[in-house]
């Protein structure tokens, strides 16, 4: 491979501590990785390009991070969700491969700025939620995967509502994170996607960071509430994703 097929240092200067916080904020709740790491690569490649290498990237991070919790995974709603997570996601890839690069950046701001704004601002949902809400949760979870890269959170506002474990929430998060990270990365390998070498030494340099981003992010836990911790990042998801949206006004 030539050097040409390279990331730039610019590229690498900004991934590598975009990576790191975004998988410690990954190690803490469990998902939101890509909030991070995307609008930051996003300044300097297209959408199109970043979701495939964070598919690669997230599927390590979820399986590192789920490893300990195998035998808590709730495997009752995971066989529901799983049929709808794919399909969803084969909707979402098809849909990031054919729009135009204006349209995803503006579409990922505004995805990035209304989940900051929602996790500030809403009222607490209910306790529980019926089995019924399994349909809109899996299939919209899977469409925002594969067009942004994570439907993470919004499989967490389900299962949050489903099960009363939290060691069970965790690992049935990251076991669906697992699954549609596979398929979207399945997905892109059929249409071409990762015939470009670039994506994967990207996906492969982003590894040292996660891994490092995952150690302190257990480290950083001890120190302080997830909530408080989150509360912090979400502001800061409110600036990178009005970054996005000023860089695609003036493309």
């Amino acid at each position: 491979m030539s050097l040409d097929a390279l990331p730039s240092i610019w590229l690498l200067l900004i991934a590598f501590p975009a990576v790191t916080l975004a998988y410690a904020i990954f190690a803490m709740a469990g998902f939101g990785a890509v909030f991070i790491t995307a609008p930051a690569l996003a300044q300097v490649m297209p959408v199109a390009t970043v979701v495939p290498v964070l598919a690669l990237v997230d599927c390590v991070a979820a399986t590192f991070n789920g490893l300990k919790l195998g035998s808590k995974i709730a495997f009752d709603e995971l066989k529901w969700l799983v049929p709808l997570i794919i399909a969803g996601s084969y909707i979402g890839a098809n849909a990031l491969l054919v729009t135009p690069a204006r349209p995803m950046m503006v579409g990922l701001g505004l995805f990035v700025i209304g989940y900051a704004v929602f996790s500030l601002l809403a009222a607490p949902l209910p306790n529980t939620i019926g089995r019924r809400w399994i349909a809109p949760f899996g299939l919209i979870g899977g469409i925002f995967s594969g067009m942004f890269g994570s439907g993470g959170f919004i499989y967490a506002m389900y299962l949050t509502r489903r099960l009363a474990d939290r060691d069970a929430i965790r690992a049935t998060q990251s076991a669906l994170i697992i699954l549609s990270t596979l398929t979207r990365a399945t997905i892109f390998v059929f249409a071409g996607v990762y015939s470009d070498g670039r994506i994967l030494i990207l996906a492969l340099a982003c590894v040292p960071a996660m891994a490092l981003g995952t150690w302190l992010g257990h480290r950083v836990t001890l120190a302080m509430s997830r909530e408080q911790f989150l509360r912090a990042i979400h502001c800061l998801l409110l600036v990178s994703g009005g970054a996005l949206l000023l860089r695609a006004w003036t493309l």
